[in-house]
């Protein structure tokens, strides 16, 4: 049965794809989002600022089910304002209107980092609880959002659901392997930070479309999945720097040649921090040389996926391996990269 579908934030990275994914399903997609329309083909667009409850409200009547996805992705510690007016206050405009509208589901895209205190965390699964500590804003945001979307969950006839992707890459990425692109080609790449090995978890981003695409199926009043949150990965958990490796031989940049401690640049990227906020911070500034990133990369912080598996039916389609080819080849066809 054909149902209508929206998705807050459609034409950023995940958004694109998981729109992509309803539509070749079939189902009628209206995006919500602030940037400009691209027209996007056989969608239905609303330029909306989910930081106005009103705007919000009138952009999702009429709509079967809501993948809420925009947010701001600022794990440096400053811009607190904007992020927290966007992550959680957007968040409570979108559960408000649901509720208002009674829309029956409400899919949350959340994040790994919800759960992340800064230690290793190794074959975690959703029996984690919340970070206790504060990372970054950012993580804040979305651990206090996440927190209202699934508490409300049955309220006002909406089943509620949190995905938490991890580390998601793929074609049309504008953070993590641009700002790995950026980072080589002004040298930077030739220092690996810390000289342990941790592991980390990926997600292509296709295999998390896949996941809402199920939790959109399966999210009902009585399912397991109302109320529920689920990891969201490749299930292939492997060195950061082991996957930094594969792309630069891929892209056949220069290799990565010396090691530097960890703390020294956990250090030079507090300082660079502390300047930033001071000039007032700057958002899509992320480079990798963030404490938030730092220790990112120099934990172990890989998940279960087997209650997405068991509940969901969700199994990656697109390994590890398959998707640095994938996105390699997006980035030498649309000219970011020369091809070999």
């Amino acid at each position: 049965m054909t149902r209508s579908i929206a998705v807050t934030g459609g034409l950023g990275f995940i958004g694109r794809h998981i729109v992509r994914g309803f539509v070749e399903r079939g189902d009628r997609v209206r995006v919500l989002d602030i940037a400009a329309d691209p027209e996007l083909p056989g969608v239905e667009y609303r330029k909306v600022d989910i930081t106005d409850p009103r705007q919000v409200e009138a952009g999702l009547e009429g709509v079967d089910a809501v993948v809420h996805n925009a947010s701001v992705v600022h794990t440096k510690h400053n811009l607190e304002d904007l992020v927290w007016a966007v992550n959680l206050d957007g968040t409570r405009h979108v559960l408000e209107a649901c509720q208002h509208h009674q829309i029956r589901k409400l899919i949350y895209i959340s994040s790994g980092s919800v759960v992340y205190e800064g230690k290793d965390i190794e074959n975690g699964d959703e029996a984690l609880p919340y970070s206790s500590i504060s990372q970054a804003p950012y993580a804040d945001a979305k651990i206090a959002a996440e927190k209202l979307v699934l508490a409300a969950n049955g309220k006002h006839g909406v089943a509620t659901c949190a995905l938490r992707p991890h580390v998601v890459f793929g074609p049309g990425d504008t953070r993590f392997l641009p700002a790995l692109l950026a980072h080589s080609r002004a040298g930077r790449l030739r220092v690996q930070v810390g000289r342990g090995t941790w592991l980390s978890d990926y997600t292509y981003v296709t295999n998390l479309a896949d996941a809402v695409l199920l939790a959109e199926e399966k999210l009902a009043p009585d399912a397991a999945a109302a109320g529920s949150a689920y990891f969201i990965t490749n299930g292939e958990p492997m060195p950061f720097w082991g996957f930094v490796h594969q792309v630069i031989a891929r892209l056949d940049l220069p290799p990565v040649r010396f090691k530097v401690p960890h703390q020294l640049v956990y250090g030079i990227a507090a300082i660079r921090e502390g300047i930033e906020t001071l000039r007032g911070g700057k958002l899509n500034a992320e480079d990798g040389l963030s404490r938030f990133a730092i220790r990112y990369m120099c934990t172990h912080h890989y998940f279960s996926i087997e209650k997405a598996r068991r509940e969901l039916g969700y199994e990656p389609r697109v390994s590890v391996a398959q998707g640095i080819e994938l996105t390699c080849k997006h980035l030498e066809e649309t000219g970011q990269v020369e091809a070999n």
